[in-house]
């Protein structure tokens, strides 16, 4: 690996901890920055990888943890923000969580990297982001991702994967889970489309990136093979674990009604603009970069999702007895 000092903001999360395992399964010195260390201490353990209390929406701390690098990877996101001006469809229509995430962090981090000379930087956005997507979480990915591909003297590759699926995913999990103590499952979006794509491929192309000398503005879309609606990634889900379930079909109305009442708590599982955002089909035509061959959810989910146990499996016939 050229790059032997790398900087993963975002290393804590889903993707992240992959990533991080798999450079310093490489012997790369990464470093990890987190708002809480104790939600990082999964990464301790490794033996090249320094987590370290940082705010990395501070410029100046970003700064000091950019000097010195190799290279730079921003996995950054969130799903979530207080609405930005509803009765406007432009660019600068997000929310500020969205534009704190995924604009000022971007343009801060180009900065940093301007200032201390690391020319490497691989950036994760979103499949369908663009300045004048459909939803705010789409619109404020697309700025982002410009930022960084127009920046100057930096190497800049972008990534744009569909949902991604893996062990302890927030996805197909999230399905296991409902059906788990549901006798019924109610979808929203049913014919909302994904080409789902598994977190060890989405690592495999950051990692061949860091390899690969790609020229500057490189954007690649990551997808696995076949393309699902949510309706059939719920009955795939529920196939697996072995749970026969209803389902039934949220009308639009009543799902635009739900996540507004969703949006008046703390924390939303789902809001009006994660509906909108599936209103861009998540799918793409684009080959994996780097030569990565993306596996099947078939051959890799069952994995995790088959029920572990009898226990499980006679929970599972209970329910389905109404016992």
């Amino acid at each position: 690996m050229k790059h032997k000092d790398i900087l993963v903001i975002g290393g804590a999360g889903f993707v992240g901890r992959h990533l991080v395992a798999a450079l310093a399964a490489r012997g790369a010195r990464v470093i990890v920055p987190a708002r809480q260390r104790e939600r990082a201490k999964h990464l301790l353990m490794l033996p090249t990888v320094d987590v370290v209390s940082a705010d990395v929406n501070d410029p100046k701390v970003l700064s000091r943890l950019v000097k010195g690098r190799d290279a730079v990877v921003n996995l950054a996101g969130v799903l979530h923000s207080r609405r930005g001006r509803p009765d406007e469809r432009g660019p600068n229509d997000y929310g500020p969580d969205f534009a704190r995430a995924h604009v000022e962090l971007p343009q801060s981090l180009i900065s940093a990297c301007r200032e201390h000379g690391v020319k490497r930087v691989l950036h994760m956005s979103a499949l369908g982001a663009h300045p004048h997507g459909p939803s705010e979480y789409l619109r404020s990915k697309g700025i982002g991702e410009g930022v960084v591909l127009a920046a100057e003297d930096v190497v800049a590759t972008v990534f744009r994967p569909s949902v991604i699926f893996g062990p302890e995913d927030a996805f197909l999990n999230l399905f296991a889970t409902l059906a788990k103590f549901s006798p019924a499952l109610i979808l929203i979006c049913p014919e909302a489309r994904f080409q789902p794509v598994y977190v060890g491929d989405v690592v495999r192309a950051f990692v061949s990136a860091l390899d690969d000398r790609d020229p500057a503005g490189m954007r690649h879309d990551l997808c696995g093979p076949r393309v699902y609606t949510m309706r059939e990634l719920a009955k795939y889900v529920c196939d697996v674990t072995g749970r026969r379930r209803l389902f039934f079909d949220m009308p639009d109305w009543l799902a635009r009604l739900e996540a507004r009442i969703w949006e008046l708590t703390p924390f939303p599982i789902f809001t009006r603009d994660n509906l909108a955002s599936m209103t861009q089909p998540s799918t793409s035509d684009e080959a994996m970069p780097y030569g990565v061959r993306p596996v099947s959810m078939e051959s890799m989910a069952p994995t995790w999702l088959t029920p572990a146990s009898p226990r499980e499996h006679y929970t599972d016939l209970r329910l389905r007895a109404r016992r």
